[in-house]
């Protein structure tokens, strides 16, 4: 048998290769049988150690990805489900529905109070801003915000309706939960 190919730097037939007995270590116990480290050759742990490091940084990264967006989620939230669910003060959210009629009262500094309801319950809005020029009782809006300790919610931002027969999904959603909602219209 030719050596020459062997000595260049390849790998020899499975046959040539030295099987080594662990048993045959003067290193070697009884104890030591059943330990994952000696039932594995130095490639095979290397393996292991990248793949379980691999496992926990990935975990580590969709931590940090979940926190951040924890951040930047704002809830919808109906009249009836701030009610229901007890949202915490502070906590940011929004909300829509209608704005009750006969509910709108302008305030020194373009303070607005007004009442968003969806038939069922309402909810007390306080703004301090402009507001849109399609907002009016008896519309549906969207409005930004948190509640405060009174129950009443502070809004940020208040959006309303583009033209007659758009509607915001998520009002419509929680109109048609209430009962409220007409096919063709508010």
């Amino acid at each position: 048998m030719d050596f020459t190919r062997f000595e260049a730097g390849f790998r020899k037939p499975r046959a040539a290769r030295r099987r080594v007995d662990p048993r045959a270590s003067p290193s070697y116990s009884p104890a030591r049988r059943n330990h994952l480290a000696s039932l594995m050759n130095p490639r095979k742990r290397r393996r292991l150690y990248f793949a379980a490091a691999l496992v926990i940084a990935g975990a580590g990264g969709a931590a940090l990805v979940l926190g951040a967006l924890k951040d930047n989620v704002l809830y919808f939230y109906s009249p009836t489900e701030v009610a229901a669910k007890h949202v915490a003060p502070g906590v940011a959210f929004r909300i829509g529905g209608l704005v009750e009629t006969g509910s709108v009262s302008h305030g020194p500094h373009a303070d607005v109070r007004f009442v968003v309801t969806d038939g069922r319950a309402n909810v007390p809005v306080d703004f301090h801003g402009v507001l849109p020029d399609l907002f009016r009782e008896g519309q549906g809006i969207v409005a930004m915000g948190s509640l405060d300790d009174a129950g009443t919610f502070k809004a940020s931002q208040v959006l309303a309706k583009h033209d007659e027969k758009y509607m915001p999904p998520e009002v419509v959603q929680a109109l048609k939960k209430s009962g409220r909602w007409k096919e063709g219209g508010t």
